[in-house]
Formats: C-alpha cells, sequence, structure tokens
C-alpha cells in the first residue's frame, strides 16, 4: 500500500479499534513510529476538536470537514516534525488546524477576488447586438447566482463568465476537484429548479 493509500484510507474510514483507551503519550509514540492505528485513534480523539475549530472560523461545515482532511493529513505527513518534549500532541494539531484555518481563509478570499472579477467582466462577453431577450437572460442568471450559497456562487460565476472547467476551476481556486463537482452540481439544480418556475433562459 502506498502512502498515499494509506493517508486516504485512514482520514476516510479511521475505523481500527485497537487502540481503544489510549493515553496521549501512546498515541504520540504510535504517529512517530507510523502505527496507522493510532492514527486512527487521534483521529477519533481529535477529529471533532479540529472540525468544530474550522466550522467556528469559517462559518461553512462542509469547508471544515475539507479542512479537517487536510490537517490529518498534514500531521501524517509530517508526523517525523512532531517533538513530544516541545508540547503535546494536542497542541500540535491545533497549530496545524489554526495554520490550515488561515490557509482556507486566504484561498476563500483569492476564489471570491477570481469570480468577482469573472462576473464584472459578464456585461462586456454579451454581443452587441444583443436582444432584449438575451440581455434580461443574463441580468436575470446574475441575479439568480447572487442568491446563491457562496460557495456554489463562486464556482457557478467562474464557469459562467470565466469559461473555466471543473478542472481549471479546481486549479484555479485550489479546490479538491471532488468539491468544486458538488458545489456545481448543487448550485445548478437549484439554478435549473428557480430557471423552470421563473420561465426565464432557455433550456
Amino acid at each position: 500500500m502506498t502512502a498515499t493509500q494509506v493517508e486516504r484510507r485512514l482520514v476516510a474510514d479511521p475505523s481500527p479499534r485497537a487502540w481503544e483507551h489510549p493515553e496521549p503519550e501512546e498515541l504520540a509514540g504510535g504517529l512517530l513510529r507510523g502505527d496507522e492505528e493510532a492514527f486512527a485513534a487521534i483521529y477519533r480523539e481529535w477529529g471533532g476538536l479540529v472540525h468544530t475549530m474550522a466550522a467556528r472560523t469559517l462559518g461553512d461545515s462542509k469547508e471544515a470537514e475539507d479542512v479537517t482532511q487536510v490537517v490529518f493529513l498534514a500531521a501524517w505527513r509530517g508526523r517525523a516534525g512532531f517533538r513530544p518534549d516541545r508540547g503535546s500532541l494536542g497542541a500540535w494539531l491545533v497549530g496545524i488546524t489554526r495554520r490550515k484555518i488561515v490557509d482556507a481563509l486566504a484561498a476563500r478570499t483569492r476564489r471570491t477576488e477570481i469570480a468577482a472579477a469573472a462576473a464584472g467582466n459578464a456585461p462586456s462577453d454579451l454581443p452587441s447586438g444583443a436582444g432584449p431577450d438575451t440581455i434580461l437572460d443574463q441580468v436575470f442568471l446574475a441575479d439568480e447566482l447572487r442568491r446563491l450559497p457562496r460557495a456554489q456562487r463562486e464556482i457557478l460565476a467562474l464557469a459562467f463568465y470565466g469559461d473555466l472547467t471543473q478542472v481549471q476551476i479546481a486549479q484555479r481556486t485550489g479546490l479538491p476537484l471532488g468539491t468544486v463537482k458538488s458545489h456545481a452540481r448543487r448550485g445548478m439544480h437549484v439554478l435549473r429548479r428557480r430557471i423552470e418556475e421563473g420561465g426565464a433562459l432557455p433550456a
């Protein structure tokens, strides 16, 4: 099993139960040895705290889930850098969490700026001879996008106005491709329903 496969399994399914009631020192030692079951126990022990910290700061549960995975993958990959003599395992994880939250906030700012720039270019994308129906459709679309949750709005704005594929959006924003696809799918579902109800935009 490769290191990447181990990382994915540990975060996606932290289920081994050999470490039922471990002491923090035992978990720290297991982490340094690269013990997968010890790491799964670490995830169970501190995963909730990491997610809570991220959710409170970011205000988005799904984004907090992404940050939680990033934190524990970073902990697994960087386990050789953990020094028990410099602080507890919990404090070390909290430190990683704070840094990843800052990264997430910075990425959110970049996504907002990119989406705003893309949306700001929308009027210039209209043909010079665009008819009233086309203009009304564009206005309707922009209004409906503004009503979507932030993450869905940003991704669909990049797709509609920036003419980017989902892979390009993931590369541009730093979001996982799966997250981009999920937000795009949910946002498009809402848009289709509202379009059908409002009778605007062609199918």
